[in-house]
């Protein structure tokens, strides 16, 4: 045999073994809510960014499977005894992607980057006096007054999340997004394989050090079990479920609830639902003009509305849903229905007495209706129903997703391209905690599309930032909701879930209210 030939057999059997190890590797497809096209997860609040986070980042502290905040990259801190000095040390085998040691001087830039587009970050941050780094494990955060929120805040879940970045990208001006995507955490972003429309991967990282206690929810050992895991665009959710039950993808984050059915029949496919809190739905008043502008008449909406009415014009099954009037949704630490009792049960002569008592005169309430996005489409026409049975006269018009965002931005008059009502949903990680909750930071002009302002409702906000005491911060938490039944911010109509869809051969999913993907394998 010549050298020639011999070298020809040698690359056929090497390029056979390629191929072999690279059909070995472990590689998990999901088709996820949305497509990747920004990297920067302090710079948007998009769920995807967030998700996208979780996998390259690491933060500082986390929540459990009980929304409790546990100590992720931190090995320990200590409080000074005048509460006003908090001192963290790193703990060790912390490493960024590129192989250089995670440092304190790094954690500084990329608290305080957050802090200038968080909320809770904001709220932290009028408590802080100095943040430095003491030596390469040890940071010291030193207050102006005690606060109750520190540890919720470095453990804050839900966007925008506190993660930690290398100081060169840390430093990067807060409304520019950045494009460097080195990180700690279990996964490494595959930059050079991103296709936005077709395509994100992420590589195992092997040099991640995963703490030492089990997994549960955000916290604890984030094992990564595959060597891959590749998001695949799919708008389409009939072509998504299709390409699940044959196998030509493992999951879908965000199934269609009519589409249940069909996938449930297939031997192969299982439904889990892995948030246990689930989303809320929310009906959320414009209070710049009539009729919203008067409380008596945002009350009679609490009277006229009845949650089972909603749930059951989008989801339909009620396996997948729950009414609740606890305004931190039920099932969460915070959960009562104090304020709520006689509300939401389609009382419309309850709700015809409040019209009268504020005036209502027959102003036209502008319903915005987005009509592309299944999980909102049906809301609309509920709402309109509704109102017009307790006497309203409703001017519902419909758009898509991405105008209704555009439009509600706007503060002209309805009846100048403005409008006075929209719904939408939260995930339950930014309803559970009153700091977080967008829909009653009632500040006016520097609080959530529809500018309630309460002054009231913001000194209770304030109130539980500053208390440290659990069952005191649940009274204040239950007093917050007494007022928004008094002077309505929003209506809350319900809570739902949304399971994923997975391949039968696909294990180790973790119960968490953000999608993961440490702890998987696929059999």
């Amino acid at each position: 045999m010549s050298k020639r030939t011999l070298g020809l057999l040698v690359a056929c059997v090497l390029g056979v073994a390629g191929v072999g190890a690279a059909q070995a590797q472990s590689t998990f497809r999901v088709v996820m809510h949305s497509d990747l096209k920004i990297i920067d997860p302090v710079w948007t609040t998009a769920y995807i960014v967030r998700n996208h986070g979780y996998l390259i980042y690491d933060t500082l502290f986390s929540i459990d499977g009980n929304l409790q905040v546990k100590p992720q990259m931190v090995d320990k801190w200590t409080v000074s005894d005048d509460k006003l000095t908090w001192t963290f040390t790193l703990r060790d085998g912390l490493e960024w992607h590129d192989g250089a040691p995670v440092t304190s001087e790094d954690v500084v830039p990329s608290l305080k980057r957050w802090a200038v587009r968080d909320p809770l970050g904001q709220v932290l941050w009028t408590k802080v006096n100095e943040i430095k780094a003491v030596d390469p494990k040890t940071f010291q955060i030193q207050l102006k007054a005690p606060t109750g929120i520190m540890l919720e805040a470095l453990g804050k879940p839900s966007s925008n999340v506190p993660f930690i970045m290398p100081k060169r990208v840390a430093e990067t001006d807060p409304f520019k997004q950045f494009e460097d995507t080195t990180g700690s955490g279990p996964f490494i972003f595959v930059k050079n394989e991103w296709k936005p429309g077709e395509r994100t991967v992420y590589a195992r990282n092997p040099k991640y050090k995963p703490r030492p206690e089990p997994a549960s929810a955000l916290s604890g050992g984030k094992v990564a079990k595959v060597d891959r895991v590749e998001w695949v665009a799919m708008s389409d959710q009939q072509t998504a479920t299709s390409a699940l039950i044959k196998g030509e993808i493992d999951m879908i984050e965000s199934p269609q609830h009519d589409l249940f059915k069909v996938m449930e029949a297939d031997k192969n496919v299982k439904l889990v639902n892995l948030n246990k809190w689930g989303l809320q739905y929310v009906f959320r008043f414009n209070q710049l003009f009539k009729p919203f502008d008067n409380p008596k008449i945002r009350q009679a909406m609490l009277y006229a509305f009845n949650q089972k009415d909603f749930l059951d014009g989008v989801i339909g099954d009620a396996k997948w849903y729950k009414t609740c009037k606890a305004m931190f949704m039920c099932d969460t630490p915070l959960a009562s229905f104090k304020g709520f009792e006689d509300k939401y049960e389609s009382n419309f002569t309850r709700a015809r007495e409040l019209l009268k008592e504020g005036g209502y005169d027959g102003t036209p309430v502008v319903l915005m209706h987005s009509t592309d996005l299944y999980v909102l489409a049906n809301l609309a026409p509920v709402a309109k129903a509704l109102l017009e049975k307790a006497g309203m006269k409703v001017d519902m018009q419909s758009m898509d997703w991405q105008t209704l965002v555009s439009r509600r931005a706007r503060k002209d008059p309805p009846d100048k391209g403005g409008w006075n009502a929209f719904l939408t949903a939260s995930g339950a990680l930014d309803i559970v905690d009153p700091l977080s909750n967008a829909y009653i930071n009632a500040a006016g002009d520097k609080g959530w599309f529809g500018w309630p302002k309460d002054d009231e409702l913001m000194r209770l906000r304030a109130a539980f930032a500053d208390e440290p005491d659990p069952a005191k911060r649940k009274e204040l938490a239950i007093a917050m909701q007494v007022r928004v039944s008094e002077n309505p911010t929003h209506a809350f109509l319900g809570q739902w879930y949304n399971p994923v869809a997975l391949r039968k051969n696909i294990t180790g999913n973790l119960e968490s209210p953000v999608t993961i993907f440490w702890n998987i394998e696929k059999k």
